[in-house]
């Protein structure tokens, strides 16, 4: 049976429930993804537990790092390589530091609170993986030759596809993933490329993994949503990233958002739900900026990430106004020098953690669209219990003036960001600043 056939894509108006066991940290969490290489000049684990007590005071909880493992030499692309070209999936880079030196990492991160995701790359290996030795673990052509993968038209020329159906190698990448868990005490994985792994190795894996200790597992994936019964909790949320590079484009608009966000109902188990971001490795490196991908929209996206059904993510050096396309196979690093938009994504870290309607799954509230008299606006709330957050944004570069005619909505309210009360009538007319947003919060 091909991946295609175990990994198709489930009805739209088919509704399942999610079976994997959700830890209880992950309810408010918020992500934060870790590349080692380009955060300090020293690019070491050591050097980035430095920065540990300034992430905990930006209240992130889960830290997700990039590939941490010796990456191949042959083919391999640029001067260091990528990270996803993995040689030996028990090992550390030597350039990041020492096995004890991640160990002591987690540990820290532990004491302080956080939670620690490994990236996990199952599909492929380097071309001088350890496991090369072993050719019918890797998939082959008519004539023998080991293949590199291929995805969504891209041929990844540095890595060679795994073949999993080979029982041997199947149990190396449980085994594998067991290792991490029990001799670092990671916390879960987020998984590379999870769609053109099967889903049955998937499931196996969380379930295996659950016994050491209950993790978190996070799918690179968005088209198989089986994925999410038994295996993952969340998964990819790539189409509001590209619907809100449209609207900031002014090339779609809240119309779009919301039958996104339709979709998500119909298609998610329940339970489950993906990440959203403005910016990630992927992003930076190969797409653009967020000044590039949205302009002066970048915070009104960022709203929406941290208030939509879903767990945000914040990518290294997003919160220092990270203005530069990072380098992917060199050394490219961090400027750390202004942290003024730290405070903004510390007010909206706050906002997720202070309000449960936000919270993520099962543990958020409902969703319902508002009706605005300006298509340009885009309104919902977010309701959980005696917990409303209403949250408006202007999807536009211009100016907007409009009135919200709602009276079950009249009432007294906190305005966030301003930290002032606030009294919204029947009949409340806003005026919004180009990309402006207003978030309302009862309690």
């Amino acid at each position: 049976m091909s991946i295609a056939d175990r990994n198709k894509v489930i009805n739209e108006e088919e509704f399942k429930e999610n079976k994997a066991q959700y830890p209880e940290w992950g309810k408010d969490a918020v992500i934060y993804e870790v590349n080692v290489r380009q955060y300090t000049s020293e690019g070491t684990f050591k050097a980035f537990e430095e920065h540990l007590p300034r992430l905990k005071n930006l209240g992130v909880d889960i830290l997700w790092f990039m590939p941490i493992h010796p990456i191949s030499k042959e083919k391999r692309a640029g001067t260091l390589g990528s990270y996803y070209a993995v040689q030996n999936y028990t090992a550390v880079n030597p350039e990041f530091g020492t096995m004890d030196d991640f160990k002591r990492l987690v540990e820290k991160a532990h004491e302080m609170g956080f939670k620690i995701l490994l990236d996990l790359v199952a599909n492929h290996t380097g071309w001088d993986s350890e496991w090369m030795k072993n050719e019918t673990w890797y998939k082959t052509n008519n004539h023998g030759e080991i293949l590199s993968p291929t995805a969504q038209g891209t041929t990844w020329h540095d890595v060679a596809q795994l073949n999993y159906d080979h029982p041997d190698m199947c149990a190396a990448m449980l085994s594998a993933m067991k290792f991490w868990v029990e001799e670092a005490d990671i916390d879960g994985y987020r998984a590379d490329y999870a769609g053109g792994v099967p889903v049955e190795f998937w499931e196996k894996a969380r379930k295996e993994l659950d016994k050491i200790k209950q993790v978190y597992m996070l799918a690179e994936d968005n088209r198989f949503y089986e994925l999410l019964d038994e295996a993952f909790h969340s998964n990819y949320g790539w189409e509001l990233n590209h619907i809100m590079r449209d609207i900031a484009k002014g090339e779609k608009s809240a119309s779009d958002i919301k039958d996104y966000i339709d979709r998500m109902g119909r298609l998610y188990p329940q339970g489950t739900y993906p990440m959203h971001w403005t910016t990630n490795h992927d992003d930076n490196s190969w797409e653009g900026t967020t000044s590039e991908l949205f302009g002066k929209a970048e915070k009104a996206m960022a709203v929406l990430t941290f208030t939509l059904p879903g767990i945000p993510l914040i990518y290294s050096g997003q919160e220092a106004g990270l203005d530069k396309r990072l380098e992917f196979f060199e050394k490219d690093e961090i400027s750390w020098n202004d942290l003024t938009m730290q405070a903004f994504y510390k007010e909206l870290i706050c906002l997720k953690k202070e309000n449960s309607a936000l919270w993520n799954g099962h543990d958020g509230g409902d969703t319902h669209f508002l009706e605005s008299l300006d298509e340009r606006i885009f309104m919902f709330e977010r309701v959980k219990e005696k917990n409303r957050v209403v949250v408006m944004v202007n999807l536009s570069q211009n100016h907007v003036s409009t009135t919200l005619k709602n009276n079950s909505l009249a009432g007294s309210y906190k305005l966030y960001f301003d930290h002032s009360p606030f009294r919204l009538t029947k009949e409340h007319t806003f005026d919004f600043e180009p990309w402006g947003f207003y978030v309302l919060i009862q309690k």
